[in-house]
């Protein structure tokens, strides 16, 4: 029996976000040491480097910061080391498939334990350029902006302070 349900969220790697259009998003499980879960548990790692690469058919979590555990001994495990992703062979398939296009690359997006298992979700990404990255903060602030204007307009606030010359 599942001792943990629902979700509980680890890390998130913002950047990943910011640097990359992000087409699919897909949830693997890891493959993790007795150290990594209990690091883990005390919500402690960083995804920002963290890239996905396949060998033999396999999908590889690389680049990820799992630090070591405090109380751990010599059984503490190393922590940048390559992790073992958990995925179906159709699911990789169609993602070696996708990969050997180019431009593209899989990368972590958040790390979260769910039901009381670690899973990551990768997100399918290609770079963006500086312009891109402008665009979209532009987008982002002008989306603001707008929504600060409504909440206003629906509070009944005038949004400017009376002038000394008005009566």
């Amino acid at each position: 029996m599942v001792k943990e349900l629902g979700k509980k969220l680890i890390a998130q790697n913002k950047k990943g976000r910011h640097d990359y259009f992000i087409d699919e998003v897909f949830e693997a499980g890891l493959v993790l040491m007795g150290t990594e879960v209990k690091s883990l548990r005390a919500g402690r790692a960083t995804l920002t480097d963290g890239y996905a690469v396949v060998e033999d058919g396999e999908l590889w979590l690389s680049g990820v910061h799992i630090p070591e555990y405090n109380e751990g001994s010599w059984t503490n495990h190393e922590p940048r080391r390559k992790r073992k992703l958990l995925m179906s062979k159709r699911e990789i398939s169609k993602l070696i498939g996708t990969l050997k296009e180019g431009g593209m690359t899989l990368i972590p997006l958040s790390l979260y334990f769910k039901d009381g298992k670690a899973k990551v979700e990768m997100g399918l990404a290609r770079g963006k350029k500086a312009h891109d990255k402008r665009a979209t903060l532009m987008e982002k602030q002008a989306s603001r902006e707008v929504d600060r204007e409504l909440a206003r307009r629906t509070s009944g606030k005038s949004g400017r302070s009376p002038s000394k010359f008005e009566d």
